[in-house]
């Protein structure tokens, strides 16, 4: 029977239970793109708050801090149950249009659309001349799975260039650039709508924290399609906890910067060449990637499969950085195979 792949990372149990392998006590997840830096420590939530009481649903305190660290007015914030909610917020606000996904990209854009059967076509480049009036165009920036960036120049272009169409901009991965590029100033352009994560950079995935930065206009129109208090009150003392600590963001650029290009060289030098990325994870070829996955699942390594993703087709596995001492162990088992 031809396996089935799960179209998402993480929940490495799932790989093994796929390839009927026994896991190991301990695994070391490279196919999440969390965070490795060390997180400030002393969170004490309110626990009776957390459980007993309704959560604000505007997440008042939440956008306040939020609109301090993006430079954005409050009203232009609405924070969602992470990333994804605001993906189907947006699919639902898009169905009536055309959608153009720009490929290769994390799929659930494509799996929200088709939720509310909204007609989408892949592009495999951002040409402004071919960009239909009153079209949406999606896309990561920097890209998952490719770690790729476009200049945020170009974008901005884009959009004025065509003022009928939207451009969804993902920037999940913004904080984890640990490369020399040139990040501008928020823009407020009316037709640009930038999705943040708060799971990713502050590894808080089971809270399921995120947010979207648009128009006021926008934000009023989506906060009526987004379910009454979805964010719940733990994820917010989290939030609020985590996104207090000033001194993160630096520490993880500073971390991968050093880090990244000795584990790509690690990985190139074991045989498998890789892609050009500006942030934690990177693509590296894979002749057989079942073999690969097999092979380190069985050291208690999970690495992502790229299967799903136009374009890649299962060429690649995807790596994201992890400790120093666990990135040993992931090039020592590639060397092996």
């Amino acid at each position: 029977m031809k396996k089935v792949f799960r179209p998402h990372g993480a929940n490495p149990e799932k790989l093994y239970e796929l390839f009927g392998i026994p896991m190991p006590e301990k695994v070391m997840d490279f196919s999440t793109n969390t965070n490795a830096v060390e997180q400030r420590r002393g969170f004490a939530p309110d626990l009776r708050a957390a459980l007993e009481d309704y959560p604000d649903d505007d997440c008042s305190a939440l956008r306040a801090l939020l609109s301090e660290l993006c430079g954005a007015p409050e009203e232009n914030i609405l924070v969602t149950s992470g990333a994804n909610e605001a993906v189907y917020l947006l699919a639902s606000y898009a169905a009536a249009r055309r959608n153009l996904i720009l490929q290769p990209v994390y799929g659930e854009y494509r799996r929200a659309l088709e939720a509310f059967g909204a007609p989408a076509v892949n592009i495999f480049g951002l040409d402004c001349a071919k960009i239909p009036r009153g079209s949406v165009v999606w896309l990561c920036n920097p890209c998952n799975p490719t770690g790729a960036f476009i200049p945020e120049r170009e974008l901005e272009a884009a959009a004025l260039q065509n003022p009928d169409a939207f451009f969804i901009v993902d920037e999940a991965y913004r904080d984890f650039i640990w490369t020399e590029e040139e990040l501008l100033p928020l823009c407020k352009l009316p037709n640009v709508i930038r999705l943040r994560s708060l799971t990713k950079s502050y590894n808080l995935c089971g809270a399921r924290l995120g947010y979207l930065l648009a128009d006021e206009a926008v934000t009023a129109k989506l906060r009526l399609r987004r379910p009454s208090w979805s964010v719940n009150n733990l994820a917010q003392q989290a939030a609020l906890f985590y996104l207090s600590d000033g001194s993160l963001l630096k520490r993880t650029k500073e971390y991968y910067a050093a880090e990244m290009p000795r584990l790509i060289r690690g990985v190139n030098e074991a045989g498998f060449p890789t892609l050009p990325t500006c942030v934690n994870f990177f693509l590296a070829a894979a002749g057989d990637d079942e073999k690969l996955l097999i092979h380190l699942l069985k050291r208690g390594i999970a690495v992502r499969h790229t299967r799903n993703f136009p374009g890649l087709d299962g060429k690649f596995v995807r790596i994201a950085a992890r400790t120093r001492a666990e990135n040993d162990l992931l090039i020592a088992a590639m060397e092996e195979f």
